[in-house]
């Protein structure tokens, strides 16, 4: 990354770059959280288990027809002097009538994006706390964390600023009222 003397370049531009230009190992994902470059390895048989019902379920009995992208880059802003946060969400729903992946960029904007899922994994703690302000920051109006560490899902919803001013926190095992534009009871008997 040479740049001419005259290139007046931040640290966070610097950050971003060198983000941009990795090459991960296949299967491998590479996100830009706060700051931080976090690097996950491949998902194992039960994170993929859990996003399938999931899918599954929205698919099914969904009011609004959705469409669904498994790791979908989206670029969300920051806070503070922090380059722009490059999230991939393990499940991103957008309504289908936007069409909302067709033609996007490799690291597209989150407007119009109704839902996010994360499936908790190696990094539990980013995905209960850096995410959520991510994606309420990005002002995603629904996220939905399956934590498998707490047997629990928690749906956050009403982003304002760094966070999501409504949270509903339910056991395995509870359903999940997902509100509009999905308006059906997310069944999670089988997370247990």
């Amino acid at each position: 990354m040479a740049h001419e003397p005259h290139e007046s370049l931040t640290q966070a531009d610097v950050l971003l770059e060198g983000f941009l230009a990795l090459d991960t190992p296949e299967g491998f994902r590479a996100e830009l959280i706060e700051g931080e470059i976090v690097v996950t390895p491949p998902r194992d048989g039960d994170h993929e288990d859990y996003i399938g019902l999931i899918v599954s379920q929205v698919i099914k009995r969904s009011r609004t027809d959705m469409q669904f992208s498994g790791n979908k880059g989206l670029k969300l802003k920051s806070g503070g002097a922090c380059p722009k946060n490059h999230a991939i969400p393990d499940g991103t729903f957008s309504p289908t009538e936007r069409r909302l992946f067709r033609g996007a960029e490799p690291w597209m904007p989150c407007e119009g994006v109704a839902l996010v899922v994360e499936v908790t994994s190696t990094k539990p703690q980013a995905d209960r706390e850096a995410k959520r302000r991510c994606y309420a920051r990005g002002a995603i109006p629904l996220y939905l964390l399956i934590d498998r560490d707490a047997s629990s899902v928690t749906l956050f919803r009403d982003p304002e600023g760094d966070d999501y001013r409504e949270h509903c926190t339910l056991p395995f095992g509870k359903p999940v009222s997902l509100p509009a534009p999905f308006d059906f009871e997310l069944e999670t008997s089988a997370f247990v």
